[in-house]
């Protein structure tokens, strides 16, 4: 029997009624974009909030679990994840509504992409922004992701999200306690919508805005390339792809990841990249970095799941710590 097939053993009849899809054994490779990571023993995409809400309330409390989105920003590692992976599913989470002239409620699912395409077709300004960022609302709620001088946090007003036992919380921006690509928020928090705030703004603006968006990742940014986007958060004072560069790492490869040589702050996959490939480059940067500049570069991309026995990875490589 599958890790996968024990624990759905293990909850026989707890989670009978879900409308939601239940998948034992899910290969996270097909979900993250770097195309690689171990299995998780569980996924479930539910159908909506209401679903969302009963299966918390039907998974005990000793049973982990772990929260993605579109996988963009996400390394996952080869000894796989224990517990349920929870990934909202399209159908469920990712509608848009018009709130006001200036506001727009979005659904947790949501590609940023398409926030920025309907705030623009409602003439809403200021969340152009979103259409540089290769992920969802819910990721860029809990990462404060930002880009082109403008953060979520900036425009987030309202966040509805589940707590482990599936109550339902409404945080103010306050609560959310951002800080440079971070949020305060509870880690058991699953975000199911957003209310943003932009203004009045005429569409041809708003989309000369969003095209220079574009033009710049195209011309600096690996976008074709299967990526995590940028791998380290920048330093105070300077930018992690200069530090990058000056510790020698622009293009370093180890197995089948490679720092880029058109943007040395993203990791991208060469091939048959593994999970172990893309975190020992990492680290192998974060080292060099400290080495060369004395900075210690932290990671933006969030790593989850277990190391495959004799395959650890340690932060700096257990250098100079």
């Amino acid at each position: 029997m599958t890790k996968g097939e024990a624990l759905l053993a293990r909850l026989d009849g707890r989670l009978s009624g879900l409308r939601g899809r239940v998948t034992p054994d899910a290969e996270m490779e097909k979900i993250t974009w770097f195309r690689a990571g171990g299995v998780a023993d569980a996924l479930f995409q539910p159908a909506d909030e209401q679903d969302l809400a009963a299966f918390l309330k039907a998974v005990p409390a000793d049973v982990p679990l772990t929260i993605v989105g579109v996988g963009s920003n996400l390394l996952v590692r080869e000894g796989g994840i224990r517990g349920f992976v929870v990934r909202l599913s399209a159908k469920g989470f990712a509608d848009t509504e018009i709130v006001s002239p200036t506001r727009i409620r979005a659904g947790a699912a949501t590609p940023d992409k398409r926030l920025a395409a309907a705030a623009l077709d409602a003439g809403i300004g200021g969340l152009h922004f979103y259409h540089g960022i290769p992920g969802s609302v819910g990721g860029a709620l809990r990462m404060n992701a930002g880009a082109n001088g403008v953060e979520t946090s900036e425009r987030a007003v309202e966040i509805r999200a589940l707590d482990r036992k599936g109550k339902v919380h409404v945080l103010s921006n306050a609560d959310m306690g951002y800080s440079y690509r971070h949020s305060a928020a509870a880690p058991d928090l699953i975000f199911t919508s957003a209310l943003f705030e932009g203004y009045a703004e005429k569409p041809e603006v708003i989309k000369a805005a969003m095209d220079e968006v574009q033009h710049h990742r195209e011309t600096v940014q690996p976008i074709r390339e299967k990526t995590g986007g940028s791998t380290f958060k920048n330093p105070e004072g300077t930018s992690a792809w200069k530090e990058i560069d000056k510790a020698g790492c622009r293009g370093l490869m180890i197995g089948g990841a490679q720092m880029s040589p058109m943007h040395c702050n993203f990791m991208i996959n060469t091939g048959n990249v593994t999970g172990y490939d893309l975190e020992y480059l990492g680290e192998t940067v974060r080292a060099r970095v400290l080495e060369t500049s004395g900075i210690r570069l932290q990671w933006e991309i969030k790593r989850i799941g277990e190391f495959k026995p004799g395959r650890e990875v340690q932060e700096f490589l257990g250098q100079m710590l």
